[in-house]
């Protein structure tokens, strides 16, 4: 871990949204600050969604991997 993130008090949910959008997580985390985790028991979506991703995010080497899938809830 690199530095600690200080978290203000936002006075909205504007604001917060506003400082976790500008947030540079790199300047906070390194790679080994993180492990693969498994969800055996999740069930699959009842609907499935297609994401498109930069290629940077779909490599697996950085811990996205290709048919990952996510359940939305109404």
């Amino acid at each position: 871990m690199k530095k600690k993130i200080k978290i203000p008090k936002f006075k909205n949910e504007d604001e917060e949204r506003d400082f976790w959008l500008k947030l540079d997580l790199s300047k906070h985390f390194e790679r080994s600050d993180f492990e693969r985790v498994f969800f055996p028991n999740l069930k699959p979506s009842s609907r499935p969604i297609s994401l498109r991703l930069p290629l940077h995010l779909s490599d697996s080497e950085m811990g996205v991997e290709y048919g990952i899938r996510f359940s939305l809830k109404k």
